[in-house]
């Protein structure tokens, strides 16, 4: 997670300027205050967060990123190419160029670029003609949906001019989801070719015929066998989902192909022998780049452009996770590749996106674990890609204060050797300093107390099984105390969705937990939940927020008092977050009301302030 070697990387980039930058200003609202109820702002790089080599994370509360689907196009016409990444299945994040020419520098702008509605794939591309970019999608069922850009080349407007593409006959165009198609002129003929990779590691060709009455391209059905090329994995004789991309890498004047396959662990160059009139790709792959091909855990999607505009083609691409162990990607998974001289390559970073990641199914508390005044930072994950024996925890010292936050990575905790680590973070035993729950996959909670002190912490294992559920699995403990009797009671979430309430009938420093209900509220958000408390509506009592995996936050408002709860179901909250949602609330800015902090599925962090 912190290399020596991103270092170095990012050492050189703020030299040249070809980095990624967050974007705190304009913060997008995340909920509209009512009732007294907060709205929350998201911001990208709200405090500088800083990794174990002294580099700061450019965009730190990006949210992470596991499949990342890059590609560059100028979409706003001042000269220079922005960023399109797709994460989700839904939509694709972007990012605008704001740098000088030769040196990029790209500010995110928003997670779902115009609310188009993109399948599992997408495609920027002048597909008319008319100098501005339009956009194809993967329409549901594998067919291909067609975006028009009505605007201009400074100012894009998508409006859906077709929802599936049809052919020369009128029969619609197949795409399989998994793979991601390219357009070009592969025979310089001035019309358009489409090409769709299929799993069986064929080609499929189709040639532009011009436009229909409307101004929608058509395009005649070729072959299934272009250039008889048939791509079978290395090692695993297979064939799988892939992704494409044209380049004239070796400057010759025509395109060569560049392959990314399920069951092949670096990209593929097939380079084209013929000429740009009449194209001949039936060499033999080789691994990309020759002077050192890369290896990841397969199924790459590549992007070849001048970058840093110095008259030569370098490579972004994406690691979508293949056939090689897709947990070992989840965190280094979006390389650029500078090519230094002809032919020659070299790896500049394999985190473009430069932001808080610890792989996949992020949790992040907040605490004073040093006993300062301030609130120090632990992520933990679902696998550690480096070490996939376990997850770990990552703390960043807040070494800023209470009211203007500044983390410093400070160490890495393996507490315990399980997956899906989730902590809890209070003083269990009422001596003065903070001690820790972890919810386990299977379906434990091990107690850790700190056998140091207040302002240095020891966390040691006194009782592996000190909980466990009824049933499921995932456990996620929250501390809180429900009934202001001064001790601290227990709540968990698990991966049915239910969750379970166990009340101390101990003390606050010997606590007793006796399980009230395993499924309290009868709550079922249909797979995974994540509890949080926090008084939303200061009104004394503490309100619950329910992490989901696909229906984001759940609000369930306290209508009781803080001796007795009563939760009534308030809905979703109106704040855009990841599946696998994991929120944290916490007085980040000592401005007295609570900000928020949501892990989730892609790895990282996003953050949330409170605009009261």
């Amino acid at each position: 997670m912190f290399m020596k070697e991103l270092a170095r990387f990012l050492l050189l980039v703020f030299v040249t300027g070809s980095f990624i930058v967050g974007c705190s200003s304009g913060p997008k609202i995340a909920s509209q205050a009512s009732s007294g109820f907060p709205a929350f702002f998201k911001e990208i790089a709200p405090f500088t967060v800083t990794d174990s080599v002294g580099i700061d994370y450019s965009m730190p509360f990006q949210g992470g990123l596991n499949i990342p689907r890059p590609q560059f196009a100028d979409m706003d016409g001042d000269g220079d190419v922005d960023v399109f990444i797709q994460e989700e299945s839904g939509r694709i994040k972007y990012f605008e160029n704001v740098g000088e020419p030769g040196k990029p520098i790209f500010k995110w702008t928003t997670d779902a670029y115009k609310d188009l509605t993109i399948g599992e794939w997408y495609r920027v591309v002048d597909l008319d003609d008319d100098g501005d970019m339009d956009i194809l999608t993967e329409e549901r069922f594998s067919y291909v949906r067609y975006y028009r850009n009505v605007g201009d080349r400074t100012s894009a407007n998508f409006v859906m001019a077709v929802d599936t593409l049809l052919d020369a006959t009128g029969a619609p165009i197949f795409a399989d989801r998994q793979n991601i198609p390219q357009i070009v002129d592969i025979d310089c003929d001035g019309l358009l070719d489409l090409f769709i990779g299929r799993v069986t590691g064929t080609i499929t060709h189709y040639e532009s015929v011009g436009y229909d009455e409307n101004r929608v391209p058509r395009f005649r059905f070729v072959t299934d066998r272009w250039e008889d090329i048939e791509i079978i994995g290395q090692n695993v004789s297979r064939h799988g989902a892939n992704t494409m991309n044209f380049a004239d890498i070796d400057q010759d004047n025509d395109l060569d192909l560049f392959w990314g396959d399920f069951f092949e662990a670096g990209v593929l160059l097939i380079r084209n022998q013929g000429t740009c009139g009449s194209p001949s790709l039936r060499s033999e792959p080789v691994n990309f780049p020759l002077n050192n091909p890369v290896r990841t855990s397969g199924y790459n999607a590549p992007v070849v452009l001048d970058l840093d505009e110095d008259g030569d083609l370098d490579m972004v691409f994406g690691v979508l996770g293949g056939a090689f162990n897709a947990n070992s990607t989840t965190r280094d998974n979006l390389y650029y590749l500078e090519q230094t001289e002809p032919g020659n390559f070299e790896v500049r970073t394999m985190r473009f996106v430069y932001d808080l990641d610890a792989g996949s199914e992020s949790v992040v508390k907040l605490s004073d674990l040093d006993g300062d005044g301030d609130l120090d930072m632990i992520l933990a994950n679902k696998i550690e890609p480096s070490n996939q024996k376990t997850s770990l925890m990552f703390v960043f010292e807040n070494t800023g204060t209470k009211e203007k936050a500044t983390f410093k990575y400070k160490e890495t905790l393996d507490l315990t050797s399980t997956y899906h680590q989730s902590p809890a973070i209070a003083d269990l035993d009422a001596d003065g300093d903070l001690d820790m729950l972890v919810g386990k996959w299977n379906k434990e909670i091990a107690y850790f107390e700190n056998k140091g002190s207040a302002a240095e912490y020891a966390f040691k294992e006194v009782n592996p099984i000190y909980e466990a559920l009824s049933r499921g699995q995932n456990a996620v403990p929250a501390l809180v105390d429900i009934d202001a009797d001064g001790d601290l009671d227990l709540f968990v979430g698990e991966a049915s969705g239910s969750m379970n309430f166990y009340l101390n009938t101990g003390t606050a420093k010997v606590a007793k937990y006796e399980l009230v209900s395993d499924t309290y509220l009868d709550i079922d958000t249909g797979r995974r939940s994540f509890p949080a408390f926090a008084d939303l509506d200061k009104d004394g009592d503490y309100d619950l927020v329910l992490g989901t995996e696909l229906d984001g936050l759940t609000l369930y408002m306290n209508k009781g008092t803080a001796q007795v709860a009563n939760f009534q179901l308030s809905g979703e909250m109106d704040i855009d977050v990841q599946a696998i949602s994991a929120p944290e609330f916490a007085d980040i800015d000592g401005d007295g009301d609570l900000d928020l902090f949501v892990g989730g599925a892609s790895g990282g962090v996003v953050f949330f302030r409170n605009g009261k």
